[in-house]
């Protein structure tokens, strides 16, 4: 697990070019603290930090060159079954320098060109340099497990892990307006797009290949891979059949995923996503370590009685951190600095936090994240269910929204949420299932953030980028097509970013075994029903490892841990809301937001009543402090 960045112009010196990377490198130290490297030419500069995992002898440094010197490769990731093709391509008469998955890459690249991307079962962005005909190549994973963010200019081509790492590479800096009214909505910005015109993400699936001597504002991306959904070529298979299937996919993928030269642990919330993974790891490993955090101050929602009966079940080496609300706090502004893009999930606290302690014991783990999103987890998923199926429910729900209506709910009491679930859900009920996706995805809707804004908006463009996120749903026949939407926009813009960016804060290398993509390819193929029905959520799921976990997990209910942002927001961080970040005076010099908008949310903030303007407040303050930092 690693940094990479690199720059490609015709118009910048070597030495600029040498100095920018350099600089750019320095920004993904914490990615990659073991080493630092580049390579640099006339107008080519890659950059690489290393974290060791895979032969952690300096021979496996990067950047790695292949025997003839010809081709240089920066790769963040892991290749899991490199072994086989090490042993492949050995027969053909290929000499190692190292035992490093990198290198058997690269060698991959040369002999398939770019279908070498069908043959790695892993995770990864890449860059590889042909010096003799000057092309380069980088790519990013199946479902953009790791980062790669790309800039274009006349002249320029940037690319690199992190925002902080592209800034440094001198390009122009100015906000996406569409962008910033997306974030003010989700609380994250949808990719491809940044919230800096001109970086983009690049797509999960995909590859940019040009000449060192191209128009770069020409260049585009080239899709290699597109979750199988919906194919006629799907063969329904029995239920049962279906669970074994599942479970041989499921135990393959965590074996790819033990491999290692370092010791693996795993996160076990309790949960029966990171109870699956811990309970297939532990066949592979006599001395797993577990960890898990606990929460002194919200009994409720500590679930680590349940992650030890699974620790002892399976007699790993588990490590629980208990934290108290103080404990949370003081990871806050550890996350607000490590953020260089607006990203206001506030569970980030939570992952920063346990990523920070179970660094100290291991550096890789492994994590349940990308199940709720194949066999349908999410309380919006349960909803559109019943919305299709359960016509009289929905209805009777509505009513009592309509009741309720002088009640607004919140978040930061039991009733109170359940108020606002009821809203929420009554509201969703009236909607075509697009619309209604987009909105379940949302915090407010285009309204709301019209009086937030004190700023013009292509609004054409922001329908246009709309529908084309949204495109994957089709006609949303299927509660299917909602999973396929969580894959393409949640996960990939919202988990997975949020456990990227907090393990990596801490240079913790965290792998995915649910978003292997054999295992997600199986999953789609997979029938509505097999997932869930009138009882159950993730059906297979459970069905298919029940008799592998203590029956406890199976008969709760699931408790999401609320980060306190309310009561902080109304004592420790009121003066930096009040006096700093959201100050009038700041506010009316940057000219972006509604000064009377912001005072209105501040006001609902702070009064007895404040419903959702927590959530929208943490938002802005996200943005403001990255603003002060990066754009100030």
């Amino acid at each position: 697990m690693c940094g990479i960045t690199g720059i490609i112009s015709s118009k910048l010196t070597e030495s600029d070019i040498q100095q920018r990377v350099s600089r750019s490198v320095r920004c993904l130290k914490s990615r990659g603290p073991d080493n630092e490297g580049q390579f640099n030419s006339t107008d080519v500069g890659l950059g690489h930090s290393r974290l060791s995992i895979i032969d952690v002898s300096p021979k496996a440094n990067q950047p790695i060159r292949d025997i003839s010197g010809r081709y240089f490769i920066v790769f963040n990731g892991e290749f899991y079954n490199y072994k086989e093709h090490y042993a492949n391509l050995s027969a053909d008469g290929i000499k190692f320098k190292t035992a490093s998955d990198t290198e058997v890459l690269l060698n991959l690249f040369i002999k398939y060109g770019v279908d070498c991307l069908k043959y790695i079962n892993g995770f990864f962005a890449l860059a590889i340099y042909d010096t003799l005909e000057k092309k380069m190549f980088i790519a990013r994973d199946r479902f953009g497990i790791k980062p790669l963010l790309y800039y274009k200019e006349e002249g320029i081509f940037a690319f690199a892990s992190e925002h902080k790492a592209i800034y440094e590479l001198g390009i122009k800096k100015k906000i996406d307006r569409v962008s910033l009214v997306n974030y003010l909505q989700l609380n994250y910005v949808p990719g491809p797009y940044s919230m800096i015109k001109g970086i983009k993400k690049l797509t999960p699936g995909s590859f940019i290949q040009f000449s060192v001597d191209e128009n770069y504002s020409d260049i585009q991306e080239q899709n290699y891979f597109t979750i199988n959904s919906n194919s006629p070529s799907h063969q329904v298979i029995g239920y049962d059949a279906a669970k074994d299937k599942l479970k041989e996919t499921m135990l393959n993928s965590i074996k790819y995923r033990m491999i290692a030269d370092v010791p693996v642990g795993a996160f076990l919330s309790g949960g029966i996503d990171s109870s699956i993974v811990v309970a297939l790891a532990s066949q592979f490993s006599k001395e797993l370590r577990t960890f898990s955090i606990g929460y002194k101050d919200s009994p409720v929602h500590d679930e680590t009685k349940y992650a030890k009966m699974v620790a002892e079940m399976y007699k790993t080496d588990h490590t629980v951190f208990n934290l108290s609300n103080d404990d949370l706090f003081e990871s806050l502004f550890t996350t607000l600095d490590y953020i260089d893009e607006p990203f206001a999930d506030s569970s980030a606290l939570a992952v920063n936090i346990l990523s920070a302690y179970t660094s100290k014991h291991v550096k890789v783990a492994l994590s349940g994240d990308g199940a709720d999103e194949l066999f349908g987890g999410y309380n919006k998923h349960r909803a559109e269910w019943i919305f299709r199926n359960r016509k009289l429910f929905s209805s009777s729900v509505s009513l009592l929204s309509t009741l309720l209506l002088p009640f607004k709910g919140s978040r930061n009491s039991k009733i109170g949420n359940k108020i606002r679930q009821a809203h929420r859900f009554s509201n969703a009920a009236k909607m075509e299932p697009v619309e209604r996706y987009w909105r379940l995805c949302s915090f407010i809707d285009e309204d709301a953030v019209d009086d937030l804004l004190d700023m013009s908006y292509d609004e054409l463009e922001y329908f246009r980028r709309k529908r084309s996120k949204l495109k994957p749903l089709g006609d949303a026949s299927s509660v299917n097509d909602l999973l396929l939407m969580d894959m393409n926009m949640v996960l990939q813009d919202d988990m997975l970013v949020k456990v990227d960016m907090m393990s990596m804060c801490h240079s913790l290398e965290v792998r995915v075994p649910f978003l292997d993509h054999e295992l997600v390819n199986f999953a789609f193929s997979l029938p509505v029903e097999y997932k869930i029905d009138h009882q159950q959520q993730k059906k297979i799921l459970r069905d298919t490892f029940r008799s592998m976990l203590p029956a406890p997990l199976f008969s709760r209910p699931k408790h999401g841990f609320e980060v306190p942002l309310l009561t902080w927001m109304q004592n420790d961080l009121k003066k930096l809301i009040q006096n700093e970040l959201l100050a009038d005076e700041f506010v009316e010099a940057q000219g972006i937001f509604n000064l009377n908008g912001i005072r209105k949310i501040k006001h609902r903030l702070f009064s007895n009543n404040p419903g959702e303007a927590a959530s929208i407040v943490w938002g802005l303050v996200v943005f403001q402090y990255w603003w002060k930092k990066y754009m100030s």
